[in-house]
């Protein structure tokens, strides 16, 4: 089955975008790397674009990569951990869990979070003297990895000793960074040095994507086939229609531009964790300047009377997997209305045809939207915030405040929703499978009631992804924070303040900047199992 578009009423208005896409010359300009597309000024755009060649550029380091992981291998270690955050970590993240870590090699695990029971579930899961750690930014300086890796390497050190214990550890970062001069400094049995013309969150086929994946075993020859594949079929320049990119950048641009601004994924089980990664770069990238996409992932399916006129579907379609339910599900949302697409993946290593796709398909909807695609401009704000939080209480890392009866203040929200409102859930919890359960209910909830779109983000995995766009883009988004004691905090060597205080002051730093900016947010203090309390919150709408 080839890709397919049911646009129903939109065919016109896709066509003549399509159309004045062709006029213009957009996709020829974007890929002689114009930055005028978006704006007169290049800054972080002219230095931002080398990830349109990445497929090809990045073969000859195949190899290399190759012989790299089979040291690896061969010296006996059993796991390998990703410390990284957002663009260094969701990429990889996707390919473990749709490729995962072949027979005979290390076993991959991500670790972006810093809410304590993930790193201590993480610490748990492996013998740190047998690990080698992948500590990951693209700035050098982002906070989260670098409170891992101090985490890490003590506990590393205690085990190994500091002389030894440096061959634990690989730095995947930008030449020149603070990163770069500490795994000089500290004997990282590594240092990979990335373009640093690649944006964060469009670098999963350079190194950011590639190391942690050729350390896991993946074959990175048939990763990047059928990315370079992709990335030939939209260098041509034929029309915008035979363009798989510029295509999808058209449908995404237009349908937004007609209130269709919720692109919802309905995803085969096996190639489910590409929504995570859909989410980043389409929120992060369009979330601005008052618009932008918002990306639905791994939500509920319902009956179609439970979704407004804000969507577009597009299934992402995995041949081997039994597609049956999603099938029908398609296409009765397409009967009854709404814009759908199915693009068919022969199997799970089409996945880096995929990050292809959207990567220039992102690039065009911003063209059209109008908005810069490669800079976060409201992402700071929170970090300002959570370190004004830990200034102020390095011991608790702050509160966010409670409210009253903010379960109630949810129902009035809901109720009172507006035409394509949505609800954002960003849950600061250890992730489990009781709290997906939990979360996932609670959206079904939602929908049933209020027949609006719901996405789930975990925090402060959130910050770096949707962050953007809840402060950035349309005013239309609910914006839910659940929040937790940590009861088994995790001190930080070397630091002023404990990975739960960290938690505490992100959380909080972010309420603070949707509030500061006039958004409708609601702070739910979790008490007791995270799950059984979700459920109760949903049983209370």
């Amino acid at each position: 089955m080839s890709d397919c578009y049911y646009l129903g009423d939109y065919s016109q208005t896709v066509s003549d975008t399509a159309a004045r896409l062709d006029a213009d010359d957009v996709p020829a300009r974007l890929n002689g790397h114009d930055h005028t597309l978006w704006s007169d000024d290049p800054t972080e755009i002219a230095d931002r674009l080398n990830w349109l060649t990445l497929p090809v550029d990045s073969k000859p380091q195949v190899a290399e990569l190759g012989q790299f992981a089979q040291s690896i291998r061969a010296a006996g270690y059993k796991n390998i951990v990703l410390l990284g955050m957002g663009g260094s970590s969701l990429g990889p993240e996707v390919i473990r869990q749709t490729i995962g870590s072949a027979a005979g090699y290390p076993q991959l695990l991500t670790l972006d979070s810093t809410v304590p029971g993930w790193v201590a579930a993480t610490a748990a899961a492996i013998d740190p003297a047998r690990t080698i750690f992948v500590v990951s930014s693209k700035s050098g300086t982002t906070t989260e990895p670098l409170a891992f890796y101090s985490y890490f390497r003590d506990l590393v050190n205690s085990g190994l000793g500091p002389q030894l214990a440096g061959n634990n550890f690989i730095a995947i970062t930008d030449p020149g960074t603070e990163l770069a001069k500490l795994a000089q400094s500290d004997g990282f049995r590594r240092a990979f040095l990335n373009d640093p013309h690649v944006g964060g969150r469009y670098s999963v086929l350079s190194y950011f994507g590639l190391v942690p994946a050729a350390l896991a075993g993946v074959d990175l020859e048939r990763l990047l086939n059928p990315a370079a594949g992709m990335q030939n079929r939209c260098g041509v320049t034929a029309a915008t229609v035979s363009n798989p990119g510029a295509w999808l950048g058209a449908v995404i641009g237009a349908l937004a531009r007609q209130g269709r601004d919720k692109l919802t994924l309905v995803a085969s089980p096996g190639i489910a964790g590409l929504g995570l990664w859909v989410e980043q770069i389409l929120a992060e990238s369009t979330g601005k300047n008052g618009t932008g996409v918002i990306s639905v992932a791994a939500e509920p399916l319902e009956n179609p009377d439970c979704y407004g006129n804000d969507r577009f579907f597009v299934q992402l379609r995995l041949a081997a997997d039994d597609n049956t339910a999603s099938d029908q599900a398609v296409s009765r949302l397409h009967a009854a209305g709404h814009p759908a697409a199915r693009l068919e993946l022969s199997d799970a290593y089409d996945l880096g045809a995929e990050f292809y796709r959207w990567e220039y398909a992102t690039a065009i909807a911003g063209h059209i939207l109008g908005i810069h695609p490669f800079d976060q401009p409201d992402v700071q704000g929170a970090k300002d915030r959570t370190v004004s939080v830990l200034n102020g209480d390095r011991r608790a890392g702050g509160r966010p405040p409670a409210h009253p009866d903010a379960a109630g203040r949810l129902r009035e929200l809901l109720t009172e929703n507006r035409p394509g409102d949505y609800l954002a859930i960003m849950a600061y919890l250890h992730e489990s499978a009781a709290v997906n359960d939990a979360l996932r209910g609670l959206r079904q909830r939602v929908m049933r009631k209020h027949c609006i779109a719901t996405t789930a983000s975990y925090g402060p995995r959130v910050l770096h992804s949707a962050g953007q766009l809840h402060k950035g883009g349309p005013d239309s988004g609910i914006l839910l924070q659940l929040t937790q004691e940590h009861d088994a905090d995790i001190a930080i060597p070397g630091w002023p303040f404990s990975f739960g205080a960290l938690a505490h002051a992100q959380a909080l730093g972010d309420l603070q900047a949707l509030r500061a900016l006039g958004r409708r947010t609601v702070a739910i203090k979790l008490e007791g199992d995270p799950a059984d309390a979700i459920r109760k919150l949903a049983e209370t709408l």
